[in-house]
């Protein structure tokens, strides 16, 4: 399928390998701006927030910002939740954000947030549900828009297809990037049973803008991803394979309980920037240029503020 998103992919910044900026390790994330290259933030973290939320964005002021979400509910049959987007836009435009991402799974249903990624059903019909509303999305948000693979620990009944082919194919209908969480497609290969390398290869790679990497915890009965633990050799050699097949713009690195001292978690940020180096040296070579921060630009139509009006009616509808 003809894309455009990859053309739009080429005027992206290369960001190089990030953090996810937590409080627990605000102060000492913000004391080694030249080992870390950009921050990540959860986006509803700082959503209809108060001003020392804000302020924790102002003093990470000398940082890219990447704004990632986990209540979009993408694969939901409710309404697109359009006060949640413009919410989302006021935050992007505040941090000057190049693209935004959020997952392939539903958070809710009849107006009841679950707290939880759910897996969809991998079916033609979902396909198109998911990649007709993100195409609503991205035309109202005016920013390129990254969808994220989720750990799942159980396959819906009725499935038509594969999760690998399902991924591809909602990224390729609805013409959107990647976020490619490696811990996860690792975790899920152990926990459904299939080879993660064969995952990888049935992927659109050249939609891949980020990578998300992180740790899981093990028992005999499942893999759970808790992004609480050291990342395993496992992973980092997934990690390296897939910056063999494809140029990404930035990795990261996500910690998000269990932490330990900052010093181990700028141990793991050297080593994927040693695999970085091997596999593609112009990620870490372009890592933090001052003329990277381009502000909250639209590749195919100019500033997220040009976008004027509301949503398609039948976003709402949707």
């Amino acid at each position: 399928m003809k894309s455009e998103f990859v053309k739009y992919k080429a005027m992206l910044p290369i960001l190089g390998v990030g953090l996810g900026y937590r409080p627990e390790i605000a102060e000492e994330t913000l004391e080694h701006p030249e080992r870390i290259d950009f921050l990540e933030i959860v986006s509803e973290n700082y959503l209809n927030t108060g001003s020392l939320r804000l302020k924790e964005l102002d003093r990470a002021g000398d940082f890219q910002i990447i704004p990632h979400g986990i209540s979009l509910s993408i694969g939901s049959t409710d309404p697109i939740d359009i006060d949640y987007l413009n919410d989302l836009r006021s935050l992007f435009l505040r941090i000057g954000a190049p693209w935004w991402s959020d997952h392939l799974c539903f958070t809710g249903i009849g107006g009841m947030h679950l707290h939880e990624l759910c897996p969809l059903p991998y079916t033609n019909e979902a396909v198109r549900h998911v990649a007709e509303r993100i195409w609503k999305i991205q035309e109202y948000m005016g920013l390129p828009f990254l969808l994220e693979n989720i750990t799942s620990y159980m396959t819906l009944p009725g499935a038509e297809m594969d999760e690998a082919r399902f991924t591809a194919e909602v990224l390729e209908r609805a013409d959107c990037g990647m976020l490619l969480d490696v811990n996860n497609v690792f975790v899920n290969a152990h926990n459904h049973n299939y080879d993660p390398y064969a995952f990888v290869d049935a992927l659109p790679l050249e939609r891949v803008v980020q990578i998300h990497i992180a740790g899981h915890r093990r028992s005999e009965a499942l893999w759970i991803d808790t992004h609480g633990s050291k990342i395993c050799d496992g992973v980092y050699d997934l990690l390296a394979y897939v910056l063999r097949k494809t140029k990404v713009h930035a990795i990261l690195l996500e910690r998000d309980q269990y932490f330990p001292k900052f010093s181990a978690i700028l141990d793991q940020l050297h080593r994927i920037k040693l695999i970085a180096s091997k596999e593609q040296p112009e990620l870490v070579a372009h890592a933090r240029a001052m003329d990277a921060r381009t502000g909250a630009v639209d590749a195919r139509t100019g500033p997220v503020d040009a976008q004027a009006g509301a949503v398609d009616a039948q976003a709402r509808a949707a």
